[in-house]
């Protein structure tokens, strides 16, 4: 597959450089924040050889490659946007002149003379929703979610994007000891497992940084801040100072103690650049924001981070514990409705807390099982379809599918058609339950499908309960039914 050729292609759809304003990218999406953008582009894009599906997310475009493609495609797509916008530069004389792919790049012909996608118009996008697209149901989606309350969810969801490579590799690791410790217990007494085990563990022990850094950026305040402040709630000298008569605790209120400082420093930077004088803003600023933030957070937001950590991990633990099967299916079947609400997004930081406190998180493998319902009813429709385009769809999604990466089945399958989707649901809601009842644990977060396996503390149990997602989603699409589309002339 030739990256510089799809980066090329996307370009040509989303450019020129002047419309593209920022470039970035997580495990499975190259995001792009554009000037302008279209439905016509988007269903461009769609077409695009390697392009697994297209999220118009508001102010976000998110175009879907899949782990491990996408990280080549944007950095090729990153220096081709370097590229022309340096040579906008060198020749601003010449700006209404068409620029020609840099020479390091070679562009297809077929790329070169594409026209300009026609413009269409939203209310005519929203009405030609259609199976293998999605669009109209997307939009009417992503607009009933941009509320406030959930732009604040997806805000604090992001704060964690970048560290799920840290998560995935760390808890692989993990999940991987895990097994081999139990195959040979003789391994764990070596010095090999012992250095792995530490590297299993090492983002949890830089998560307070990390957060604190990531939670200030995204709260308009000096990202360092929160970096800092997140190191002082779990700095071990905590552990020799008597405030109340008893010792305070390292660490306590873990990533709930850390987001609630950081969006208070990011506050409190804000208020004292406004009251400051600018000459003394260099080094008065700094002090004052890191003094009064680190007292507050010590007195108050890490005993209330504490308590809320508690109340989480307890009713995750408890939920399911005490629910088993039947809490798993209903966690499992809503799941998929949850995304469609984008409240999905407030569960980020409590598998990241669980993660924190327990090691594993318990509601991940059953949250995973609703992409196995998918699956499941995915290969249903494509059983009886008799639609060529429908199953020319799902052949190409179903792999990425059991992969772990659901949104070309959910926006160009089972959510057009509507009857799959809830058979997808039931699906979610079998697996999870099989999760739930032998409360099955994973050490990372960010993957499903069936990379999350290697993850997971009981992988035999966690792929009987993918296979029962697969299974149910099957059956329950199956008997469900749905009405084939038509063929398009």
């Amino acid at each position: 597959m030739n990256y510089e050729d799809i980066a090329w292609q996307v370009y040509l759809l989303t450019g020129p450089a002047e419309n593209i304003q920022s470039v970035t990218h997580c495990m499975t999406r190259l995001r792009l924040v554009l000037v302008h953008k279209d439905e016509a582009m988007l269903a461009k894009l769609k077409k695009i050889n390697g392009v697994l599906g297209v999220h118009d997310a508001g102010e976000e475009l998110q175009i879907i490659f899949g782990p491990g493609r996408v990280d080549r495609v944007t950095e090729a797509f990153s220096a081709l946007l370097s590229n022309q916008s340096a040579s906008k530069e060198q020749d601003s004389t010449d700006s209404g002149e068409e620029k020609a792919a840099p020479s390091a790049l070679s562009a297809p012909s077929e790329a070169k003379s594409s026209p300009t996608p026609p413009k269409t118009s939203t209310k005519a996008a929203a009405e030609a929703a259609k199976v293998g697209d999605g669009k109209a149901l997307h939009a009417k989606i992503r607009a009933k979610n941009a509320t406030p309350l959930k732009l604040l969810f997806k805000r604090i969801a992001s704060i964690f994007i970048p560290l799920i490579p840290a998560f995935i590799a760390c808890g692989l690791i993990s999940g991987t000891l895990n097994v081999v410790s139990k195959v040979d217990p003789a391994f764990a007494q070596t010095a090999v497992y012992q250095l792995l085990a530490i590297g299993g563990s090492t983002v949890f022990w830089g998560m307070n940084l990390f957060v604190g850094y990531n939670a200030a950026k995204e709260f308009g305040g000096t990202p360092i801040w929160g970096g800092i402040l997140g190191a002082l709630l779990a700095h071990p000298g905590l552990a020799s100072v008597n405030l109340t008569g008893e010792p305070l605790v390292p660490g306590r209120g873990g990533v709930i103690s850390v987001l609630l400082v950081a969006a208070l420093a990011a506050l409190i930077e804000k208020q004292l650049r406004r009251i400051i004088p600018e000459m003394f803003s260099l080094f008065l600023t700094p002090l004052f924001t890191f003094l009064i933030s680190g007292t507050i957070a010590i007195c108050v937001l890490q005993p209330l981070g504490g308590f809320l950590s508690d109340c989480i991990g307890t009713a995750a633990t408890s939920a399911i514990g005490s629910g088993g099967a039947i809490t798993g299916f209903i966690l499992g079947g809503t799941f998929l409705p949850m995304v469609m609400l984008g409240i999905h997004q407030t569960l980020t930081p409590i598998h990241a807390e669980l993660l924190a406190r327990y090691g594993v998180t318990i509601l991940l493998p059953v949250l995973a099982m609703a992409g196995a319902g998918q699956v499941g009813a995915s290969f249903a429709v494509y059983c009886k379809t008799k639609n060529h385009f429908l199953k020319k769809t799902i052949a190409s999604a179903l792999p990425v599918g059991i992969m772990g990466v659901g949104e070309p089945l959910i926006y160009g399958v089972t959510l057009p058609l509507g009857k799959p989707f809830i058979g997808a649901c039931i699906g979610g809601a079998c697996g999870g339950a099989v999760q739930a009842q032998f409360m099955v644990g994973a050490a990372t977060l960010g993957i499903s499908g069936l990379p999350l396996a290697a993850a997971t503390d009981q992988i035999p149990i966690y792929l009987l309960g993918l296979v029962t997602a697969y299974i149910g989603g099957f059956i329950a699409t199956w008997l469900i039914g749905f009405d084939d589309p038509p063929e398009e002339s």
